[in-house]
């Protein structure tokens, strides 16, 4: 059963880092790699430093806030 959510974990990882990869749009780009974080924090948490995944749970959000603050901004100001 480990192995079945490793591997299904890593398949997330996968999709979300393929996925920013190919995205052009910067909030679907945000969007993927929140896919990509959330599969990334079980291997964190599995290696036993749960001081660095609650620092990345807190982290991420707070990145993902501002860099859409950014991108909303540079949109506004090209149109």
């Amino acid at each position: 059963m480990i192995e079945f959510l490793t591997a299904t974990l890593a398949a997330i990882v996968l999709a979300g880092a393929i996925a920013t990869a190919w995205v052009r749009d910067p909030f679907s780009k945000l969007i993927a790699l929140g896919v990509m974080i959330g599969g990334v924090i079980p291997f964190i948490v599995a290696r036993g430093y749960l001081d660095v995944a609650i620092a990345v749970s807190l982290i991420a959000p707070i990145a993902t806030i501002f860099v859409l603050l950014i991108a909303g901004r540079r949109d506004f100001y090209d149109a």
